[in-house]
């Protein structure tokens, strides 16, 4: 049973086949074809008692009374206290090449001591980018996933009833001045920066087009130029270029999280012939006070004395032999043999790379 959690719930293996080929644009993106992050500040309101309380909020409250203001009520001598509306950060992506008019979802997030956003409608928010520029408009009915319920004794909650969505909530209003088809050189942005990659990447590249038109400039980028005389723009080649089949190369690593306890180990991972012996310690505490009664008429008191037992328990453990390896999964089979759980993997293969005998970067998360 140990050795089986220790392959499923422990190991996960990126065993790539030979000759596994992934098109280019499963593994590169290019340039100037990427989303923009939008934010805004925003109410919402119709909640049903569940919003912010003026008194803890008063951003909420300034909020409230400018908007009032500009729709032509007067609130300065007016003592606010409502909690049916919320004060929100609202997030978008916009995406590439997204023309006026078009909608994209939004994220709706509270920003006060609001208990729930369920029931509520956002009111106009502009979305801004970086450059503080308004791109979108978002406005709509907040759906959430969570929600929350309570009585005079007793509270649940589910999810997060303070985020939600609105789907297609934003219309974008102001377009990316971004003339692609005009370009006459584009860069080919690996997701995974790796030298052999991007050289793969540009070969496959010139083979297609018969020209010399690609260039790795560093690992994690290939610079790519329209040929003279090609019939068409850099649109056209590009939609060849993203259905070529690369097959990504990657360094060995491995990756362990520790809080629980996953290893992800890559394909190219190693290990030299290496001798491991793995035992565990236990301490068992156990308590047991006595109690000490006094003589008769010796007018002594009742007392309590402590006594503790200890106990501790070694597993004797014999050298292991894990032979070198040539493959992923006879590695595996090898760290198998051990017979060792999750926690105790982590440590002898920290120990096997600080010996010299493993080949490959450890990351720990």
């Amino acid at each position: 049973m140990q050795r089986f959690l220790l392959t499923i719930a422990c190991i996960v293996m990126l065993a790539v086949p030979a000759q596994s080929a992934s098109r280019i644009k499963d593994i590169a993106d290019f340039e100037g074809i990427r989303d923009n992050q939008l934010i805004g500040y925003g109410l919402v309101v119709g909640l049903q008692g569940t919003g912010d309380s003026l008194n803890n909020a008063p951003f909420t409250r300034q909020s409230l009374q400018a908007m009032l203001e500009r729709l032509g009520v007067n609130t300065n001598e007016v003592d606010l206290n409502t909690d049916n509306t919320a004060a929100v950060m609202v997030t978008a992506n916009l995406p590439p090449f997204a023309t006026q008019g078009t909608r994209i979802d939004v994220t709706v997030s509270a920003l006060g001591d609001a208990d729930s956003l369920q029931g509520g409608t956002l009111l106009v928010t502009p979305l801004m980018g970086a450059d503080g520029e308004a791109y979108a408009i978002a406005q709509g009915p907040v759906a959430i996933a969570g929600f929350e319920a309570q009585g005079d004794a007793a509270s649940i909650t589910r999810g997060v009833p303070t985020a939600g969505r609105i789907a297609n909530g934003a219309l974008v209003e102001r377009e990316v001045d971004f003339k692609l088809a005009t370009l006459r050189n584009v860069r080919i942005a690996l997701r995974n920066p790796d030298l052999t990659t991007a050289r793969r990447v540009a070969i496959a590249v010139n083979e297609l087009i018969g020209l010399p038109t690609a260039e790795p400039l560093d690992p994690g980028t290939v610079q790519l130029s329209l040929p003279n005389g090609f019939n068409g723009n850099i649109v056209d080649l590009l939609t060849d270029i993203e259905q070529l089949l690369v097959e990504p190369d990657q360094p060995a690593k491995i990756v362990i999280d520790e809080s629980s306890g996953i290893i992800v180990m890559g394909q190219q991972v190693k290990v030299s012939t290496v001798a491991v012996a793995q035992g565990n310690l236990t301490v068992t505490i156990s308590e047991s006070p006595e109690v000490i009664q006094p003589n008769p008429f010796a007018n002594g008191q009742t007392a309590v004395q402590p006594r503790t037992d200890l106990k501790v328990t070694e597993d004797s453990t014999q050298l292991a032999v894990v032979d070198e390896t040539i493959t992923l999964q006879e590695l595996v089979d090898g760290l198998n043999a051990l017979g060792i759980g999750p926690r105790d993997l982590i440590s002898i293969l920290q120990a096997i790379k600080a010996s010299g005998a493993l080949q490959a970067e450890i990351e720990v998360l």
